[in-house]
């Protein structure tokens, strides 16, 4: 099994830079910081999910190899 790469490690830490940013703004009522959070840590969404991919890719290919290598 593959580690956590660094996609889905700079993804989660998008994601709690966009919440303190989308909650600061709540709480300041600037629509404009909390629009920006909230799309902050849609990105990181993305981006983790993105390293999810590549990591299961990896684990699929590291599979193959094994079979191939029995």
């Amino acid at each position: 099994m593959a580690v956590v790469n660094k996609d889905e490690i700079k993804g989660k830490w998008e994601q709690a830079k966009g919440t303190v940013k989308d909650k600061v703004g709540e709480a300041t009522d600037d629509r404009e910081m909390e629009a920006e959070g909230e799309a902050q840590r849609a990105g990181g969404e993305a981006q983790e999910g993105w390293g999810k991919v590549k990591r299961k890719v990896s684990d699929a290919i590291d599979d193959v190899a094994d079979a191939v290598n029995r």
